[in-house]
């Protein structure tokens, strides 16, 4: 095969696999959690309002996160309309962007590597799940690795159109998350530097036309945020930024060790490689005194840094969520690829041991997917006949990558042999989770039980649920629910949802109205009422 009908099965065969990954199936399941629907429905009141500026939620600013998500994500309900599947498509285009960007850079400077590291970042666990996730994480994490892997181009040649581009993906983080976009690049490009002992390509990386460029991209929303809204430094800049950082203040606090596990899981199915070549990496570098020569370990200490100082900074804030290590995620990827790539070139394969421990790691996740339901309803792996099958699965699958991978050389078949158990799994979870994941996590099936009851499209509220529940509730009825709880009980005929057993609460609240039971949504432990226009109580008396 020749080098053009090679490129161009490469591409099929990522189009292939990032088509499947990330696009299918993304209506599913709806919205889950208290992020998605937040985020989706914010996008979609800027879209209803023809704000490109100010984020909004129940017409009340929402000030934070910047707007890079919400302008993807209002593009794609323009096209496509409103939809859950439509709020989850710009991360799944961000996705797509950052395995295209990986196999570029690689094809550019590790030829032989660029499709085995443009796949293991595609099949890594965290980058599928924020994928298909309608929520900023994806959008910082392809601005920062297009921006890093410029700025190492560059590095490498010195090209000015890399620097300009580093500029822009810096100021697209930005637009992403917020200052943390330059914090991080800034932080493992002055690491590297100090690594190499050389000062000067800072000096020379401060680039007048490229800051101008930055500016020109992120600036205009910042200053005209600010103008309209001039809590935004506030909301935005004090609290959640320095204040999520330096205080429990969100409540998500986790011990300091907590992204060690995460990091772990995050490289599902590569974690025993990733390992490897991370200590590899390590004691390359701890043994070499000397600066590393360009041609030879530049890139493994630069994918190195990027890899660790993610988890390292995140480890220090007071508040912690998986998706802030997810800029990590594509180093490892690229670190692995360039180990593997290194043992490829020296001829020198990894001991037969670490492909076994690969392929019972890798085949693992298997078996969870094939419980997906039970593990949601019963919060426990079954151990019945079912659980036993799924597990007999996942270790036929291990036993079959291990034998194969042990018979040869192994690094050859790596990539395709770990595929293997990554779409399996992702089948899995979509085709038999999808259900539960909808019933158990998302409000769309309540929504769609209390639509086929409404036929006035009445305004709803809520007492005592979740903010899963109370987010997915305004999206999926394009209301903000008003709050029992907080006085905010509407003054005509309304529909309520509330926790089973609340009954005797809800009519405390509402003493001078009619309450009907219309049915309880028992996946998730609620019971959705209709409830009267005040007086209606007096009026029966009478």
């Amino acid at each position: 095969m020749n080098e053009g009908s090679r490129t161009r099965a490469d591409w099929l065969l990522l189009a292939g696999f990032c088509a499947f990954l990330f696009f299918f199936g993304l209506n599913y399941f709806g919205l889950v959690g208290a992020d998605e629907p937040r985020y989706a429905q914010v996008a979609r009141e800027m879209l209803a309002r023809h704000d490109w500026i100010t984020p909004t939620l129940g017409g009340t600013p929402w000030l934070e996160k910047p707007p890079l998500y919400y302008w993807q994500a209002m593009l794609a309900y323009s096209v496509f309309g409103v939809s859950d599947w439509a709020a989850r498509l710009p991360s799944a285009l961000d996705g797509t962007l950052m395995v295209i960007a990986i196999y570029w850079f690689l094809l550019r400077f590790r030829r032989g590597a660029h499709l085995d590291g443009a796949l293991i970042a595609a099949s890594c666990a965290a980058v599928i799940a924020y994928a298909r996730a309608a929520s900023p994480d994806m959008p910082l994490t392809v601005a920062l690795t297009v921006a890093l892997l410029t700025w190492y181009a560059w590095y490498q040649t010195g090209g000015k159109v890399f620097l300009a581009i580093f500029y822009a993906s810096v100021a697209l983080g930005t637009l992403a998350k917020g200052p943390v976009a330059m914090l991080l690049v800034g932080g493992i490009i002055t690491i590297f530097a100090i690594a190499q002992r050389d000062w000067a390509f800072i000096r020379r990386s401060l680039w007048i036309p490229g800051v101008l460029i930055f500016c020109l991209v992120a600036l205009p929303w910042y200053l005209l945020v600010q103008l309209r809204n001039p809590e935004f430094f506030r909301v935005f800049i004090l609290q959640h930024n320095f204040a999520r950082f330096g205080t429990n203040l969100y409540h998500h606090p986790q011990p300091i060790w907590f992204y060690l596990p995460v990091i772990l899981l995050a490289v599902l199915p590569w974690t025993v490689f990733v390992s490897a070549a991370v200590l590899k990496a390590i004691g390359t570098w701890w043994s070499d005194c000397k600066p590393s020569s360009r041609s030879d370990n530049d890139l493994r200490v630069f994918l190195l840094i990027w890899l660790l100082l993610p988890v390292i900074f995140f480890s220090l804030s007071r508040s912690k969520l998986p998706g802030y290590i997810l800029p990590s995620v594509p180093a490892g990827a690229l670190l692995l690829s360039e180990y593997l790539h290194r043992s490829a070139s020296n001829a020198a394969s990894p001991p037969r041991w670490l492909f076994v421990l690969h392929s019972m790691v890798a085949a693992a996740p298997i078996a969870p997917a094939l419980m997906i339901q039970y593990l949601l309803v019963q919060h426990r792996f079954p151990w019945g006949r079912g659980g036993t099958v799924a597990a007999a699965v996942a270790l036929a699958v291990a036993i079959g990558m291990a034998a194969t991978l042990s018979r040869t050389s192994g690094l050859p078949l790596l990539r395709f042999v770990t595929l293997v158990p990554v779409v399996l799994a992702v089948a899995a979870i979509l085709r038999i989770g999808g259900p539960s994941f909808d019933a158990t996590l998302s409000a769309r099936p309540l929504a769609q039980e209390l639509a086929s009851m409404d036929t006035k499209h009445l305004p709803v509220a809520v007492f005592g649920v979740s903010r899963e529940t109370d987010y997915g509730l305004a999206f999926y009825r394009d209301q903000i629910p008003a709050h029992y709880e907080l006085g905010q009980i509407p003054s005509g005929e309304h529909l309520l949802v509330a926790p089973e057993g609340a009954e005797p609460q809800i009519a405390k609240a509402t003493p001078d109205r009619r309450v009907s039971h219309l049915g309880n949504f028992a996946a998730q432990r609620l019971e959705y009422y209709w409830v009267s226009a005040p007086g209606t109580m007096s009026d029966m008396h009478h």
